[in-house]
């Protein structure tokens, strides 16, 4: 039997793919539990046209971030920050204050596709990793300031 997974089947296939299983695993459990539908001609043909605008509309994010990559190449960003005269912060450097930084300069960038290689605890120069996309990703300088 000719199914189309309509979600990722571990040990079988992904999203929108055609398989062949046996008649009572796709009747008693693909089928009821909807993680797929028999593949007739015309559900083939709707399966084929999800890929290709998927691919597309992937296709175009993946253009916007590696745009948003360029711009931001070479960026440095300063973060002002309470610090003790030994260089000391009170607290540590977050992503969220790097997002509202960026965010200041104009670049919306969600914290949670901003990393930092351990704690930025004292005042200096570190390197932040921003991941735009998955294929996509850039790396900005940041400077940790005294107020």
């Amino acid at each position: 039997m000719r199914v189309i997974l309509k979600d990722f089947v571990k040990n079988l296939g992904e999203k929108n793919e055609i398989v062949t299983v046996k008649n009572g695993y796709g009747r008693n459990y693909l089928i009821p539990q909807g993680l797929a539908v028999i593949a007739t001609s015309s559900a083939v043909k709707m399966a084929e046209e999800n890929i290709r605008q998927a691919a597309h509309k992937q296709e175009k994010i993946k253009n916007e971030a590696a745009e948003l990559a360029e711009k931001m190449a070479g960026i440095k960003i300063s973060i002002p920050t309470k610090a003790g005269s030994n260089g000391k912060i009170f607290g540590s450097v977050t992503t969220i204050q790097i997002a509202q930084s960026l965010a200041d300069r104009g670049y919306e960038i969600e914290r949670r596709k901003i990393s930092i290689d351990g704690d930025i605890k004292t005042l200096g120069e570190y390197k932040a990793t921003l991941n735009l996309h998955k294929e996509v990703e850039v790396e900005i300088d940041l400077e940790v300031v005294q107020e």
